[in-house]
């Protein structure tokens, strides 16, 4: 835990000095290709209320990556990650339980990581920072509990700003800002997470992200990850 926490502050470090962009992005700039992703949301939807019905077979977050321990299982309630492209690598069995998503990233490239997240009722992620800025992170919501008001019951702050994000709202933003998450309703919260190349960055950030995605996919291949589903 200690190595990867210090490693992850060097990668920190780095994008910090290389690369100055905002928390949230504007997506027709930096991915225009997420027309294909909303203008398919009711198929990607219905898959993903597919995969909930065997939720219990989907392995929580901490399960592929123990050093997150902290952040996915703090609270004792469960952040389940349904993995069809982890870093280039593609998770077969997953991808056909979701034809559309398979068929849209084939023709995505610069999508390198496709998540359905399951966020459990009452389930608090506490703040932290993704390591990692040559990626960008895509939200589509695809199920979104309601308060008694009839807004969003789920929150996701980013470097201080709260955002609600209602069914098929989407959200460009990065992830190596500090942010926290809340579900504070009695349902499971259902969001698309992409994993977005990011095309601006300097020649140098750009050598070592590829460098930083070719190793995370060969400890990705070695570990053999069980993905579940």
């Amino acid at each position: 835990m200690q190595f990867y926490d210090r490693a992850a502050d060097v990668v920190r470090a780095y994008y910090d000095r290389r690369i100055d962009t905002p928390a949230t992005l504007d997506t027709d700039r930096y991915f225009p290709e997420a027309s294909r992703f909303t203008g398919a949301y009711p198929a990607i939807r219905r898959e993903a209320l597919a995969v909930l019905d065997t939720l219990h077979r989907v392995p929580r977050f901490h399960d592929l990556m123990p050093q997150q321990a902290d952040i996915s299982a703090g609270d004792g309630r469960d952040w389940r990650m349904f993995i069809l492209k982890a870093y280039g690598v593609a998770v077969e069995e997953n991808l056909q339980r979701c034809p559309t998503l398979d068929a849209l990233l084939a023709e995505t490239p610069d999508v390198v990581s496709c998540v359905v997240s399951f966020l459990a009722p009452r389930k608090h992620i506490p703040a932290h920072r993704g390591p990692f800025r040559g990626i960008l992170r895509f939200h589509l919501m695809l199920s979104m509990p309601l308060a008694d008001d009839g807004l969003p019951a789920c929150e996701l702050n980013i470097d201080g700003v709260p955002y609600r994000l209602a069914d098929g709202d989407t959200l460009l933003w990065d992830d190596t800002y500090p942010h926290e998450v809340w579900n504070r309703s009695d349902e499971v919260r259902i969001a698309l997470l992409l994993d977005i190349w990011r095309k601006d960055m300097p020649a140098d950030a750009a050598l070592v992200s590829a460098a930083l995605m070719a190793a995370t996919r060969a400890w990705i291949r070695k570990r053999g990850m069980s993905y579940g589903g």
